[in-house]
């Protein structure tokens, strides 16, 4: 087969998927008057892609993707209608958008391709350069993006750390003490203030020195044994005179010796640690202690709509013409 028969199949085959593939492939544009023109191409008509591809990009606020696309359908209606000057201006501008570019050899036309790859070639050096130039730019956008990232999660923090100390409520605790608590035996006045350590050893220390002085006690007093005198030359009305007479046998003189001692020691001590606790409370006195207290406040429930209930039954007497009547009545 010759090869210009060979092209024509090309030719025809790309004229016949060209449309289809495009569609498919194209990025679709936020402007849709790029999908205009994408679809005026498709139906050759070149000299007004052209035109308006121009006009379009001069007025410009366009996404790169659009623009890429404008440069490239007006750079290859231009190579159609053999004005390679707009061509070639409008295919470098498509390169240095995007340095990777590249067309379609299903959709394209070789010529077109051939034409489009030996820019790309021309372009190398500068291709190079925008790479890179493209890199910069794309590591200083994911930098900028990380820092507003940051500072959005910063901003947020602080929102909720703003929120949480706004429903946040101090609560201040007054507590008045009495003067008079700190006489009190048995650690009353550390109790009162808050000193529980010191209370439990006051009240410990005197508890048990009472109990040994009135144990002490009862065992001296269990010493004594009582027994009748019989006095002379004293008459009563039965003719004889006795007195009761309580004392400690002489058996038992050591005992309560002991027990004598005991007792006084002990009352001794109570008495002691009494004064060294009242003497305490009274130096770590304070009429009122503020206490701070921070909690959360939390919204009250709305109440819920209550159903209204039926009243009761009710019977009512009246009056009549004749008599007496009654009523009943039931609202529900």
């Amino acid at each position: 087969m010759s090869q210009g028969p060979l092209l024509l199949v090309v030719l025809l085959l790309a004229a016949l998927l060209g449309p289809a593939s495009a569609r498919a492939q194209a990025p679709m544009g936020a402007d849709p008057e790029v999908a205009a023109l994408r679809s005026s191409f498709e139906y050759g008509k070149y000299a007004e892609v052209l035109e308006r591809a121009g006009q379009r990009i001069d007025r410009g606020d366009l996404p790169e993707e659009d623009l890429v696309e404008l440069h490239k359908l007006a750079g290859l209606s231009a190579f159609n209608l053999n004005k390679t000057d707009d061509a070639e201006r409008h295919l470098r501008a498509v390169l240095r958008l995007d340095p990777d570019f590249s067309l379609d050899p299903f959709v394209v036309p070789p010529p077109a391709v051939a034409y489009f790859e030996d820019l790309k070639n021309q372009m190398s050096g500068e291709r190079d350069f925008l790479r890179q130039e493209q890199r910069l730019r794309l590591e200083r956008e994911k930098t900028e993006q990380e820092r507003r990232e940051q500072e959005r999660v910063a901003l947020e923090t602080q929102r909720r750390r703003a929120e949480e100390l706004a429903r946040q409520v101090t609560v201040r605790t007054v507590e008045k003490h009495n003067f008079l608590v700190n006489f009190v035996p048995f650690g009353a006045g550390q109790f009162q203030q808050g000193r529980n350590g010191m209370g439990i050893a006051f009240a410990a220390t005197e508890g048990v020195l009472a109990i040994t002085s009135i144990i002490a006690f009862f065992a001296y007093d269990s010493l004594f044994e009582e027994r009748l005198i019989n006095l002379d030359n004293v008459l009563d009305e039965d003719g004889r005179a006795s007195i009761p007479v309580r004392y400690i046998p002489t058996d038992r003189a050591r005992q309560a010796d002991t027990w004598q001692l005991l007792k006084l020691a002990s009352a001794t001590g109570f008495y002691t640690v009494y004064t060294l606790g009242v003497v305490d409370a009274v130096y770590h006195h304070e009429d009122q202690v503020v206490s701070s207290t921070t909690v959360e406040s939390r919204p009250e429930p709305k109440p819920s709509p209550t159903v209204s209930q039926a009243a009761p039954p009710r019977v009512r007497l009246y009056s009549t013409k004749g008599g007496l009547g009654a009523g009943f009545s039931l609202t529900f």
